[in-house]
């Protein structure tokens, strides 16, 4: 079974360029993002002097092989936009991080380039507009329907997939998965909490696209019934941070259907800027943010979440000695004792960032994919219009995404189909608004309008 793990991952290249065959170019890129995530094996082979080969960077080199060879004009007529900035930042800081400690910035910045930069670019290229937007939506929601079965086989078996299908285990510590009676499911992702979040995206939008019309079928499927089904099974899921960002995002969502407001998600937004900002700044105490949560989560929970704020307080203490650029991959980020032994525990995306590449890469991190969703929402696409079926994809994208940033502040779990999703909507919002009116067919009586053509 070992051996299927190198046909899987150096085999998906190949499958990736007959996707583009077999597929219009946006629908594979879909397949191909959604597929890789989803099914590809937890496996990392080195390369030298560059990152090592991923299920992220298997997808990233196919999906921009593959456009390089089908469609070379997508990137030579690709114009870059000031959206564009905060990523571009994201990707080069590691350049200074690395030389400014004495290391190599080869293998960290493509590493950067290929996690985050290239799904972003793929994104630009291909999703900008309200109907690929969709069709992203769309392919979400479908991949959520299919780990459905897998999802409530790992809820009761445990996380043990992984093992039958690849011979090996991608997850060692059951005692993390074990939650409320039953297994949190990790299927072929990294953690639990990584489907739990893939599961809530694809309930998120089921439940919007279902509320909104903007679908009515799905393979010969009422929406309802499916949006319900995968609800459950999301529920299924075990992952409680994953349950309140739902809850948090229905909010959003319908305070624009029933209020046509988009407050709620600027509000959002803002407390993740404003969180990041005294924590990065040493200002944050974790006291009164527990005393508040633990007679709702209980104290098990909270006391994992207090661990977490612990060990934020010593290393944001040590990246300050390094403020700007941080201290790159070196590991002088992490904190040690007496002994040299690391004692500290990196568990949020926001953390690592900050401790590696500065202050530049917390802010362009987080910059290059709020600001997409803070112009969709303010200036391009306002609330009001959320509820239209040809907005209402893009917008349940655009809070996913959200949540997302709000997860990693708390989590560490990268995952490349959230900067799709940004490269997407910066695309859109780059160029004027879509019309959002329906087309109409002309009045005239059919027999009219044929003489009118021909006489034209």
């Amino acid at each position: 079974m070992v051996a299927l793990i190198p046909v899987a991952m150096f085999g998906f290249i190949p499958l990736v360029l007959y996707l583009f065959v077999r597929f219009p170019t946006q629908r594979a890129l879909i397949i191909s993002f959604v597929g890789a995530w989803l099914f590809l094996p937890q496996a990392s082979y080195p390369i030298p002097l560059l990152p090592p080969y991923t299920k992220i960077s298997a997808a990233c080199y196919g999906i921009f092989l593959a456009t390089i060879v089908y469609d070379t004009g997508r990137i030579t007529s690709f114009k870059p936009g000031w959206l564009d900035v905060p990523m571009v930042i994201w990707c080069l800081c590691p350049i200074v991080s690395q030389v400014s400690n004495g290391g190599s910035p080869i293998s960290p910045t493509v590493n950067q380039i290929v996690t985050w930069g290239l799904p972003y670019f793929l994104g630009r290229l291909y999703l900008g507009s309200l109907d690929g937007l969709r069709q992203l939506a769309i392919g979400i929601f479908a991949g959520g329907l299919a780990y459905i079965p897998f999802t409530l086989i790992e809820g009761i078996k445990g996380p043990l997939l992984h093992q039958m299908v690849y011979g090996v285990n991608a997850f060692d510590d059951w005692g993390q998965a074990r939650r409320m009676g039953g297994w949190r499911p990790v299927v072929f992702m990294q953690h639990g909490l990584m489907v739990g979040m893939w599961m809530m995206t694809a309930a998120l939008i089921a439940v919007w696209l279902w509320q909104t019309g903007t679908l009515k079928k799905f393979m010969g499927r009422n929406i309802k019934t499916l949006a319900i089904i995968l609800t459950i099974a999301f529920f299924l899921c075990r992952s409680t941070g994953a349950y309140s960002l739902f809850g948090m995002a229905l909010l959003v969502l319908f305070s624009a259907k029933w209020f046509r407001t988009s407050l709620p998600l600027l509000f959002i937004i803002g407390y993740i800027v404003f969180y990041l900002y005294i924590a990065a700044s040493g200002q944050f105490s974790s006291k009164d943010v527990i005393d508040f949560i633990t007679p709702i989560f209980g104290e098990e929970r909270a006391g994992s979440l207090k661990f977490r704020f612990d060990n934020e307080e010593i290393l944001g203490a040590k990246a300050r000695q390094r403020l700007l650029f941080g201290w790159g991959d070196s590991g002088g980020n992490r904190v040690y004792d007496g002994y040299g032994e690391d004692i500290s525990i990196t568990d949020s995306l926001w953390i690592i960032a900050f401790g590696v590449n500065g202050a530049v890469g917390l802010v362009s991190l987080f910059s290059s994919l709020l600001l997409p969703v803070i112009v969709f929402s303010l200036f391009k696409y306002p609330a009001r219009t959320w509820s239209n079926p040809k907005v209402a994809p893009a917008a349940a994208l655009g809070v996913a995404l959200t949540m997302y940033m709000f997860d990693c502040v708390l989590n560490a779990m990268t995952n490349p189909i959230f900067a799709l999703i940004a490269g997407g909507i910066s695309s859109l919002v780059l160029k004027a608004p879509e019309s959002l009116k329906s087309k109409k067919t002309s009045s005239l009586p059919r027999r009219q309008s044929l003489v009118h053509q021909k006489s034209g």
